[in-house]
Parts: structure tokens; C-alpha cells; sequence
């Protein structure tokens, strides 16, 4: 991918989709950890573990103490700039998702709680749906991807903003976006 020579007020495309991922993935932490802290005397490690089971199953990562939740954290702050690099790279064949970010953001937010849950989990080494019989969580889980969602799309829009999209990528000609 070719961006070109950059001005000095001009931050790259990467340093915003980075920005993306801290964003969405602090969002979501702060979310994860105080919703179960305070719902079942959690400690943040144990939400981290979570994420780690799935790559290495439950078992394993609750065992693994400490060190699964440092990989779990990792995972999760991958993970958050994934989902924002999906929408960017979406965004360059279709311009209107960062045309209009909290319509689109809302939509791909709730379809990020589909894939994540009916997909990746089961697909995962958990290997089963979640629980869906908290319903506090689930319908709190349910607004945090909106707003992950529409993060993604602020994100992937500033990235995009100054970029002209071409079949071959990106170039470094100015077009803004609306």
C-alpha cells in the first residue's frame, strides 16, 4: 500500500487505524472489566483470561494464570484494530460507510456482536455459543459494540479522509471525504 509522502499536519493512515484500536479496545476493557468487577467481583484478569481461552480453551487459560491475561489483553487490543482495519478496508470499495460513520457504525457494531458471538466464539477453542442468560450483560454488551462500531467508522474515516481511493490502493493525491 503506497500513501506517499505525508505532510507534517497530516497524520498516516496507520496511525489512525492504530489510534482505532486503542480506542475500541479500551472502550471495550473498561466496559468488560467494570460490567463483571462490579456484577461478580471479577478481577480484570479473569476477563482477560476469557478472551485468552479462545486460542487456548478455558481450561488452560484460567490455569494459566497471570500470563494468560497479559495474552488475553494482547489478543483483545488486536483484535479491537482488526475490527477497525475490516471497516477501513470495506470503506475503500465503499465510500459511503465513511460518509456516513454513525449509521454504518451502529450497523457493522451490531454485526460485530453477531460474527463475534455466533461465529468466532463457537469457532474458537471454547467451542460453543456464549451463555446468553445474563441479560444486564448482553443487552450492555449489545450497546458497547454500537458504540465500537461507530468508533471503527470515526477511526477508519479519518484515516481515509485525505486518501483517494484507486483500484490499485491507496494513493497520496488529496480527496477529502465529506
Amino acid at each position: 500500500m503506497n500513501v506517499g509522502t505525508l505532510s507534517r499536519t497530516q497524520s498516516p493512515a496507520w496511525a489512525w487505524i492504530l489510534a482505532g484500536g486503542l480506542a475500541v479496545g479500551t472502550l471495550d476493557a473498561a466496559f468488560a472489566t467494570g460490567f463483571w468487577a462490579l456484577a461478580a467481583g471479577l478481577p480484570w484478569t479473569r476477563v482477560f483470561q476469557s478472551v485468552a481461552a479462545g486460542l487456548l480453551g478455558r481450561e488452560a487459560s484460567f490455569a494459566g494464570g497471570a500470563a494468560t491475561a497479559w495474552l488475553g489483553l494482547g489478543l483483545h487490543y488486536v483484535i479491537a484494530t482488526l475490527f477497525v482495519v475490516a471497516y477501513a478496508l470495506v470503506a475503500l470499495r465503499f465510500r459511503g460507510l465513511v460518509r456516513k460513520p454513525l449509521v454504518y457504525g451502529l450497523a457493522y457494531g451490531l454485526l460485530l456482536y453477531v460474527v463475534m458471538n455466533f461465529v468466532v466464539i463457537p469457532l474458537s477453542a471454547i467451542g460453543q455459543l456464549p451463555k446468553f442468560d445474563n441479560t444486564a450483560w448482553v443487552a450492555a454488551s449489545i450497546a458497547v459494540h454500537a458504540a465500537v462500531g461507530v468508533l471503527c467508522a470515526r477511526f477508519a474515516r479519518r484515516a481515509l479522509r485525505t486518501r483517494q481511493v484507486s483500484p490499485g490502493g491507496l494513493s497520496a493525491r488529496r480527496r477529502p471525504v465529506p
